[in-house]
């Protein structure tokens, strides 16, 4: 393996991923919540600059082939868990969640089962999509977590409505509502639409890789 730039930036992007969860363990929240926050997002955009930083200097190596796939799914695996603990088991995050991890998890024992043809399963442009839009839902669920986190402190038991009534008389924070519902509200509501398009697209991928592996799965194949 050579040490490039690319191959670097997908090393460290794969030892972000445990980073996000370390997080929790040695900070308290809602610092836990921006630091985890921070260091997903500068490791989703190192997921674009090593690919494109490989190409653009011919550095493409099978070692990086090997590891991107991986520190991907590690990322949104690990984040997903956490994200899932601290959202207090939200229904409506569990389902695509559950879609999310699934399908991770049957596509590599699909690639583990072919072994030699895994390639008939190349990334797709869908499957790009896919992971883009897993890694917008996970920031804004992030930002969700860490903005409810600050709303609970600020409103000190108090309701949404009784809150928000404080900041139109100016004796409340309004960095920490935006109206009657709060900013975290908001937040969690765009990220669990982003995060239900995600699943789609990957019950899509996941589908689609099935598709093209079954005539390996025969008897007679």
């Amino acid at each position: 393996m050579r040490w490039t730039i690319p191959n670097s930036l997908t090393v460290l992007r794969l030892l972000a991923a445990p980073g996000v969860a370390v997080m929790f363990l040695y900070f308290h929240r809602p610092l836990a919540d921006w630091f985890a926050l921070a260091l997903f997002v500068s490791a989703a955009v190192t997921d674009y600059f090593d690919g494109y930083l490989a190409r653009l200097w011919k550095q493409e190596s099978k070692f990086g082939a090997m590891l991107d796939p991986i520190a991907d799914k590690a990322m949104v695996v690990i984040a997903i868990m956490v994200i899932t603990g601290y959202s207090g088991m939200n229904p409506w995050l569990i389902l695509p969640a559950t879609v999310i991890l699934f399908r991770e998890v049957f596509v590599s024992g699909l690639r583990e089962f072919l072994g030699s043809k895994a390639g008939l399963l190349k990334v797709t442009k869908l499957a790009k999509w896919k992971t883009t839009a897993q890694m917008i839902a996970i920031a804004i669920l992030f930002l969700g977590t860490g903005l409810e986190h600050l709303e609970g402190i600020a409103r000190r038991g108090m309701t949404m409505e009784q809150y928000a009534a404080l900041v139109e008389q100016g004796l409340a924070d309004p960095i920490r509502s935006c109206g009657t519902r709060g900013c975290s509200s908001i937040a969690t509501m765009v990220g669990l639409a982003v995060i239900w398009v995600a699943a789609i697209l990957t019950f899509l991928t996941g589908w689609e890789y099935f598709r093209k592996a079954l005539p390996f799965l025969r008897d007679d194949a």
